[in-house]
């Protein structure tokens, strides 16, 4: 047996991953063309907070976009608690239409 004398490398340490907090979500951003964008927000997070934070992720002003759960506009006062959103789910965004006569 030989030995080079440099000593073998020891193992790389698995740390353990950190428990999920139980009050964070993530959460997905669906617009119209499919593009996504992936969050991390608290349950008690106002989502006009993640609304805005996402206007300015693509470059676009909060007052043009709505977001969407199961189909029913989100309200910016409401919390993901208040619309029972769960680790993954997706939310839909929109563009606000203007117009019509």
């Amino acid at each position: 047996m030989s030995d080079n004398g440099s000593p073998a490398a020891p193992p790389a340490e698995a740390k353990p991953k950190p428990e999920a907090d139980p009050n964070t979500l993530n959460i997905k951003i669906v617009s119209t063309n499919g593009d996504e964008v992936f969050f991390k927000i608290k349950k008690t997070t106002k989502l006009n907070k993640l609304k805005s934070a996402y206007a300015d992720r693509v470059g676009t002003d909060v007052a043009a976009i709505r977001l969407l759960f199961d189909g029913q506009r989100i309200l910016d006062d409401q919390t993901a608690n208040d619309l029972d959103l769960e680790d993954g789910d997706s939310i839909e965004v929109l563009l606000e239409q203007v117009g019509g006569q």
